[in-house]
């Protein structure tokens, strides 16, 4: 039995030559076709592999009533309806990898053009100039390297850096202190701290609501006077206004932005007219070796699909036994809400580095243990990648890049069927997070810590631990509802009158920093913890 499969986009032709050399394989290479040609012709195919230009709609899906796999020769996949794709059983592969040594060796590119003015010895020369007294650089020799995210790509930048023997200082506290140990990398314990300490910084985290705007005026402020500054990962991270300012005054001797909050740059911008700014349109991933990979990674893993039923690439199905998955799906929602809560709290203590998860599962949910525990993974990294789309599939294995251990264990004696549990470890601290989950009523966390609670897990969730005090729920209720915060659901629960105590509050809308400020002000109130749920 042969598989056919359509080839578009303009793929690099040694992941076409990948799949071609298998004589199970039948590939037919096609330029971007038209919509309507599409349509007419995926009903024939078992495979598509493309880049970007080809939308992949739930029309054309269902069409594709053949397809068991689609690649995605890159990182992005927005223009694939991943939703019809999981509903009708197609798996979708990216290929997250391909770019990481393009971006780490475009990052020292930036840097060393920035260190020996080589755009402006290149401009001089060309305009006839010979200004060679004006052109005294520096070297990348015993400067200090602040890395922001010890990812992936940072975890490349901080080999390169370490082989031009630079310092290395990196602030990450979602990656476990042995990463930083095999990379013989220092760990700065805050984003303040490793500022005040570099001569350079590279910046490698995604775009999200903690790391949005997270280099500021500031943060700046905190750079040596003689500092380099890169952005090379996101738009959005770094507010371009205050890096105008401060390299427009002699604050920093440097910077090189790669990433922009408005892409492509508008006619007017700010930033073109500063002469220590190195700006590029966006081309980290644009090397011939990184299109050549993304193409070998995806053209691979969708082979491995089709001829053996390889679903570990997939990023929207996963593998479970013995259960259905959609019977399965308020559980794996259980496993990841519980482990953002236990990721949560153990960061309001100061332990954000995750080392441990582990879940045990009810005899309803056995067979999709695995799965939970990659939910799980799930939970505990929302918002820490940097560039894969994070899901049940991809989670495990950015867990185990970060050093976190996962384990699947047995159900104890007397267990509950629809119990999923939990457990966290970070530093010295260790969380337990348990709640049921069934076909036929909704989730519910059941016990956060020693702590018995009944509360759903959805929208906005604050979790307070107090003293068992009289007044305590009525103050915390009045600071909610002086903001304009409606709750949902409160549940208090304590482990002795007078001892300690713990709320569970499910609340409509966003509780600010602010708000949590009020709510520490309350006579007995020790920590606030807020979770948003946004899958």
């Amino acid at each position: 039995m042969k598989f056919k499969v359509l080839v578009t986009d303009g793929i690099d032709p040694e992941g076409i030559a990948l799949l071609a050399a298998d004589p199970q394989l039948q590939v037919d290479e096609a330029p971007t076709l038209p919509p309507a040609e599409l349509l007419q012709r995926i009903g024939e195919y078992d495979a598509l592999v493309g880049r970007s230009a080809t939308r992949i709609t739930p029309e054309l899906l269902r069409a594709a009533k053949k397809i068991r796999v689609i690649g995605r020769a890159g990182v992005g996949v927005d223009n694939i309806a991943m939703d019809t794709a999981t509903e009708l059983g197609i798996a979708i592969i990216n290929a997250p990898a391909g770019n990481t040594v393009a971006v780490a060796e475009l990052m020292f590119g930036s840097l060393l053009g920035l260190l020996r003015r080589l755009p402006f010895a290149d401009q001089t020369m060309r305009e006839g100039e010979w200004r060679r007294s004006e052109l005294l650089g520096g070297e990348l020799k015993g400067r200090t390297l602040g890395i922001v995210g010890l990812g992936r790509i940072g975890s490349e930048v901080a080999r390169r850096a370490a082989a031009f023997d630079m310092d290395i200082v990196a602030f990450d506290p979602y990656v476990a202190e042995a990463r930083f140990q095999g990379l013989r990398v220092a760990r700065a314990d805050s984003l303040q701290a490793l500022l005040a300490k570099s001569d350079v910084v590279t910046i490698h985290t995604p775009l999200t609501d903690e790391t949005r705007g997270m280099i500021g005026k500031r943060e700046l402020e905190r750079l040596k006077g003689n500092a380099i500054l890169l952005n090379l990962a996101r738009g959005g991270i770094v507010e371009e206004g205050a890096l105008a300012e401060a390299l427009r005054s002699g604050k920093l001797a440097g910077a090189a932005l790669d990433v922009f909050e408005k892409e492509p740059l508008p006619p007017d911008d700010q930033l073109r007219g500063i002469p220590n700014l190195l700006l590029t349109p966006h081309i980290g991933a644009s090397t011939l070796e990184a299109q050549r990979n993304v193409a070998r990674d995806v053209c691979e893993a969708v082979r491995e699909t089709l001829l053996g039923g390889e679903l570990s690439r997939s990023i929207n199905i996963a593998a479970v036994e013995g259960v259905r998955w959609e019977e399965l799906k308020p559980a794996l929602r259980l496993s990841e809400r519980a482990a953002a809560v236990g990721r949560a709290i153990l960061a309001t203590q100061g332990n954000r580095a995750v080392q441990r998860v582990s879940v045990r599962a009810g005899a309803a949910h056995l067979g999709g243990s695995e799965a939970l525990l990659s939910a799980a993974a799930v939970g505990v990294l929302e918002g820490v990648v940097e560039g894969d789309r994070l899901n049940v599939i991809n989670a495990r294995t950015l867990a185990a890049q970060r050093g976190i251990e996962l384990s699947a264990l047995e159900s104890a004696p007397g267990t509950s069927d629809d119990l999923v549990e939990v457990r966290i470890s970070a530093g010295m601290q260790e969380i337990a997070v348990a709640g049921t989950a069934s076909a036929t009523a909704p989730v519910r966390l059941t016990r956060i810590g020693a702590f018995h609670v009944d509360v759903q897990p959805r929208g906005t969730l604050l979790i307070l631990t107090n003293e068992d005090v009289p007044g305590v729920i009525g103050r915390v209720g009045t600071v909610l509802g002086e903001a304009g915060i409606n709750i949902a659901e409160y549940h208090q629960a304590r482990l002795a009158q007078g001892g300690d105590a713990l709320a569970a509050v499910s609340v409509d809308g966003t509780v600010s920093e602010q708000v949590q400020a009020e709510l520490l002000k309350i006579p007995g109130v020790r920590t606030t913890t807020v979770v948003t749920f946004n899958r």
